[in-house]
């Protein structure tokens, strides 16, 4: 399972890449995409070998990386191989909670209703985007953490057990110095840190992880693809502001989108220019009806006399409606009723599309 996969690509990571033992090992960790960390890059040797000194500890633990660098996927393999795998994996993401229910989700409320702290009792707490926790919650986290503030799980009446592990896209000490984060609270946070490079950092690495995503994005049931050199090459020189997930998210879309079974270097590039405007131009992201607006007028200019053939009333809803549902059921790991819900179709309409639109389906794996 993943945990052994994650033990072992650590303790791979800590044999020298020179062997050549080691360096077939790690090509087979490559492959195995259960793997959730993919890379034998520089960088990700030293974050493979942080991980292996981790992995025994019981440590608090801050990781630091911008966003969309597998934060996340850290934490959970820190719980998956620790000593506390059989206990549970809380989470909770500061920037996504109102700032006024932050309080009330970490320490539960007066009448006993329990927060996450007591939830994660024997397991991990994940406190992810940490550097968006209000003021006061770090005062009372700090409390919690060195004993001054009694929390007690009244299933077992005791003070909760939890390893934290935190993690930021934010520069704290520039905080603390701006006077929104507590030192003496980070001091706290940051017994073992944990830094991811950003992607454009480890451009050897892509390869790997775009032929991992392209292998998940098949078992979660989108079409089977593969990719070409040139558009390796072409991925490599892309700086990838959001890195990781910017990366399994192009995968992705081309996959759904995309009729080629062969990854070009110009499919790449065309994705890649759909997207800068969205990242840079001044009228913000372009929205979807601008986006099919602009795809339509294309359209349209290319008809011999500016007029499509009939029935492109269906075509076009046909053309929305696929991606639509195939990334729906991507998302939804090929769960239909989940994915209805989220769509707000009934069920057996939902049957139909897939027949009628010739969705690709596999069975979602986890």
């Amino acid at each position: 399972g993943l945990r052994v996969d994650m033990t072992s690509a650590a303790r791979r990571a800590l044999s020298r890449p020179a062997d050549p033992e080691a360096a077939r090992a790690q090509a087979r960790a490559v492959r195995d995409d259960r793997l959730p960390l993919i890379g034998r890059s520089g960088p990700m040797q030293e974050v493979y070998r942080t991980i292996a000194r981790l992995v025994g500890a019981d440590l608090t633990v801050l990781i630091t990386g911008e966003s969309g660098t597998g934060k996340e996927l850290v934490a959970r393999a820190l719980h998956d191989m620790g000593r506390r795998r059989d206990g549970r994996f809380v989470t909770i993401n500061l920037a996504a909670v109102p700032r006024e229910r932050v309080e009330t989700e970490l320490f539960g409320k007066e009448d006993g209703d329990a927060g996450k702290l007591i939830e994660a009792d024997g397991g991990t707490l994940f406190l992810d985007e940490i550097g968006d926790m209000p003021l006061d919650a770090q005062t009372r986290l700090l409390r919690v953490i060195d004993g001054s503030e009694p929390a007690v799980n009244p299933k077992t009446n005791r003070r909760p057990n939890v390893r934290i592990i935190a993690a930021t896209n934010r520069d704290l000490r520039q905080l603390i110095q701006q006077g929104l984060f507590r030192e003496d609270l980070f001091f706290r946070l940051n017994v073992a840190p944990l830094r991811l490079p950003p992607l454009r950092d480890r451009p050897d690495d892509i390869p790997d992880l775009a032929r991992a995503f392209l292998l998940r994005a098949n078992r979660e049931g989108l079409p089977s693809k593969t990719i070409d050199a040139a558009a390796l090459d072409r991925l490599k020189q892309h700086p990838w502001p959001g890195n990781v997930r910017e990366l399994e998210n192009l995968v992705r879309r081309i996959c759904a989108l995309y009729g080629e079974d062969l990854i070009t270097a110009r499919i790449i590039e065309r994705e890649l220019a759909d997207q800068q405007p969205a990242v840079q131009g001044d009228e913000g992201p372009a929205t979807l009806a601008q986006l099919v607006e602009r795809k339509l007028s294309s359209y349209f200019a290319d008809q011999p006399d500016g007029l499509p053939p009939a029935g492109l009333y269906d075509r076009v809803l046909e053309e929305v409606e696929r991606p639509l549902i195939q990334l729906t059921l991507s998302a939804t790991r090929g769960n239909q009723v989940r994915a209805a819900e989220i769509l707000g179709l009934n069920r057996n309409t939902l049957r139909k599309k897939i027949s009628d639109l010739g969705v690709e389906m596999q069975r979602g794996r986890r």
